[in-house]
C-alpha cells in the first residue's frame, strides 16, 4: 500500500481532521500566544476554522463569531485561548474533522522522518514504510480499545459509539502497546532488528504525539483543572466536566504535553546526529527508544496530575501508573546497555542496508 493511499484511508476511516502542525507552525503559534499576553502588543492567532485558520497564524482578525458569541480564534484580541471547533471543512455530505486529519498527517510526517533517519544511518528506508503499516494496524485499534475498556460504563454496550473514533477518545499508551506488538510481529516475520527499528521510529513517534495533541485542542478535551494563568484555555459549557459547569477557564494540558514532546524530540534528534558523527553519547540499539520512554513518561507523569478526565483504575490514574512503568523500564534498559554493557534481547541484529547504484552492501551490525 502506498503512503498516499494509506494517508487517504486513514482520513476517511477517522472521518475527522486536525491541523498539519509542523514544528515551525507550532513555534509561530507559541509566539502568537506569548504576544497576546505580553504588555508589548497583541498578535492575533488562529483567525478562523478550516484551511485559512491553519495557514494564517499571523493573519488579521476576521471577526468570525462562534456559537457562544466568542471569536473562534485560538488567541483573540482579548487574549482568549479557545478552540475554533472540531470541523476542518465541510463539502456537501462530506465532513472532515481536525482530529482525524492531524492523526493521518502526523503519521505521514512520521514515516517520512523515519525514512530520512534510516537513510542517514545506512538503512533501506523502505523498511520504515513497511513497518508503518504494521504500526498503524496495531496502534489505532488498541488506542481505542484501551480507552473504551477504562471508560466502559460511558458506552452502555453501544458498539456504534465504541468504534466512533472521530468523536475523540483514544489513548496514546494503548497506541504504543498496539504499535509495539505490530512492530514485533513485523520484526519476527522478517527477521529484522526490533530495537534498531524502534530507535528510528522514536523521534518520529514523539513528534507525531506533539502534533496529535492538538486534536484535543480542537475537540476541547484532555484539559486540566481550573486556572487563571495568562494562557488559560476557555472550554465551552457543553465540554466541561461534571462539577465545573460554572468554570470557564482550564489548564491547556494538551499544550503542555505538546511542548514537552517537542523538547524530547529535539533531544532525540541531537543524540541521533551526534552518535552518527561518532560523538558522545554513542547510541547502542534500543538506547534511543529507552530515552524516549523515560522522557515522554516523565512529562506525562506530572501533566496527567493536572487533568480532570484521567482514565482511572480504582483511585489510581492509569496514565501515571503506566508512566512510572515507562520511566522504570527505560532506565533499566539504559543500565543494561551502558552499565552492564550488554545488548537488549532482540529478534535479530539485521536491517536491510542501502544499496547504492544497485550494488549489494554488507549488512549493518550491532554497535
Amino acid at each position: 500500500m502506498s503512503l498516499t493511499l494509506m494517508y487517504g484511508q486513514l482520513v476517511r476511516n477517522c472521518n475527522s481532521v486536525q491541523a498539519v502542525v509542523s514544528v515551525l507552525e507550532k513555534a509561530m503559534d507559541l509566539v502568537s500566544l506569548i504576544q497576546s499576553v505580553s504588555p508589548g502588543g497583541i498578535f492575533p492567532g488562529l483567525t478562523s476554522s478550516g484551511i485559512p485558520g491553519l495557514l494564517n497564524f499571523l493573519g488579521v482578525f476576521l471577526g468570525d463569531q462562534g456559537a457562544l458569541g466568542r471569536s473562534p480564534l485560538a488567541v483573540d484580541l482579548l487574549g482568549e485561548f479557545t478552540s475554533p471547533g472540531p470541523i476542518f471543512f465541510e463539502a456537501g455530505p462530506v465532513t472532515v474533522r481536525w482530529y482525524g486529519f492531524l492523526i493521518a498527517s502526523a503519521l505521514l510526517l512520521a514515516v517520512f522522518l523515519s525514512q530520512y533517519l534510516a537513510r542517514r544511518q545506512g538503512v533501506n528506508p523502505e523498511v520504515m514504510g513497511d513497518v508503518a503499516i504494521w504500526l498503524v494496524v496495531g496502534a489505532i485499534p488498541c488506542a481505542r480499545l484501551y480507552y473504551v475498556l477504562f471508560t466502559w460504563d460511558n458506552y452502555g454496550g453501544d458498539i456504534s459509539r465504541m468504534i466512533a473514533i472521530w468523536e475523540g477518545g483514544i489513548a496514546i499508551h494503548g497506541a504504543i502497546i498496539g504499535g509495539t506488538i505490530g512492530a514485533l510481529l513485523f520484526a519476527k516475520l522478517n527477521k529484522f532488528s526490533f530495537w534498531k527499528m524502534a530507535d528510528l521510529v522514536a523521534p518520529s513517534l514523539i513528534l507525531g504525539q506533539a502534533i496529535g495533541r492538538w486534536g484535543n485542542f480542537f475537540n476541547s478535551e484532555a484539559f486540566g483543572g481550573p486556572t487563571d494563568l495568562p494562557w488559560k484555555l476557555f472550554i465551552p459549557r457543553d465540554r466541561r466536566p461534571f462539577g465545573y459547569f460554572q468554570t470557564e477557564y482550564f489548564h491547556p494540558t494538551f499544550l503542555y504535553e505538546s511542548l514537552w514532546n517537542l523538547m524530547i524530540f529535539a533531544a532525540l534528534m541531537w543524540i541521533f546526529f551526534r552518535s552518527l558523527r561518532g560523538l558522545w553519547p554513542r547510541v547502542r540499539p534500543g538506547a534511543l527508544f529507552c530515552v524516549y520512554a523515560i522522557g515522554y513518561s516523565f512529562g506525562r507523569l506530572w501533566i496527567e496530575g493536572l487533568r480532570t478526565d484521567s482514565l482511572m483504575f480504582g483511585e489510581v490514574r492509569v496514565a501515571q501508573l503506566i508512566s512510572i512503568l515507562g520511566v522504570s523500564l527505560g532506565t533499566l534498559g539504559l543500565w543494561w546497555l551502558y552499565g552492564k554493557r550488554r545488548s537488549l534481547p532482540d529478534v535479530s541484529t539485521y536491517l536491510p542496508p542501502l544499496k547504492p547504484e544497485g550494488k549489494p552492501v554488507a549488512s549493518n551490525s550491532d554497535s
